[in-house]
């Protein structure tokens, strides 16, 4: 049964499912099916769903009926399948709370580690002679960090005079997150091979993460985000097997 006509061409549901797994846009397709499946129960109040309607229009630059209706026609939408897409981020953030709200704090703990924040003074350079030498005056106070690092450090933090961050503690590189995990700030590390780089590192300020509303909305964001890429994951191999079959 053909399903989809493209110019001369036409493609029957047998070919379009091949096609978006060729185009690499079946992972997404299943995505979006399986979000429609978890939210399907989801109710919103009539608040909510005003709320829903009035995001989805800013977020699109709709101010009018008109521009409304084009949206549809650029699409190919109905009004029922418009009305599910305007409301389905409001009821995706629901079931977000609902499944995931409850586990939150002990992720949070589990996570902290790596959330955690810290700003560090970095000097880098490949002669292992200079990196010694910049430490000994760092270290006798003969010359600041600061000015020895945009003296002598060949990377980008040069141009801040070696100051690095806010930043979280996992994003450095990892011999230098393990430095700064046994530093205390104020400290300063000898010089230690990362990579390519021998680098001196001082720790500056040490700031401890904390669950508030931003870190809420990004923990919920990355359950549900493992959560999706999990169920894909399975329908994938679901898909794959499935044509081995055929």
């Amino acid at each position: 049964m053909e399903i989809l006509k493209v110019g001369k061409q036409t493609f029957s549901l047998e070919e379009i499912i091949p096609k978006l797994a060729g185009y690499q846009m079946l992972p997404q397709l299943l995505r979006e099916i399986i979000i429609d499946q978890a939210i399907a129960e989801v109710e919103l109040i009539p608040e909510e769903a005003q709320q829903a309607l009035v995001m989805f229009c800013n977020q699109n630059q709709i101010s009018n009926e008109n521009e409304l209706q084009g949206y549809m026609q650029g699409y190919g939408m109905s009004k029922e399948q418009l009305d599910q897409l305007m409301s389905r981020g409001m009821k995706l953030q629901k079931y977000k709370q609902m499944t995931w709200a409850n586990k939150l704090e002990s992720y949070f703990l589990k996570r902290k580690q790596d959330l955690d924040q810290v700003v560090y003074s970095l000097i880098r350079t490949k002669d292992a002679a200079i990196a010694q030498e910049l430490y000994f005056r760092i270290q006798e106070e003969e010359q600041s960090f600061s000015d020895l690092a945009l003296e002598y450090s060949e990377g980008s933090e040069a141009q801040t005079g070696g100051l690095i961050g806010p930043v979280e503690i996992s994003t450095p590189h990892p011999v230098l997150n393990q430095l700064m995990r046994r530093t205390q700030p104020g400290e300063l590390s000898p010089p230690t091979r990362a990579g390519d780089w021998i680098v001196i590192m001082r720790l500056e300020k040490y700031i401890p993460a904390q669950l508030d509303d931003a870190m809420r909305n990004r923990l919920l964001n990355e359950l549900f985000a493992t959560w999706l890429q999990g169920k894909v994951q399975t329908e994938i191999i679901n898909f794959q097997a499935l044509e081995a079959r055929t």
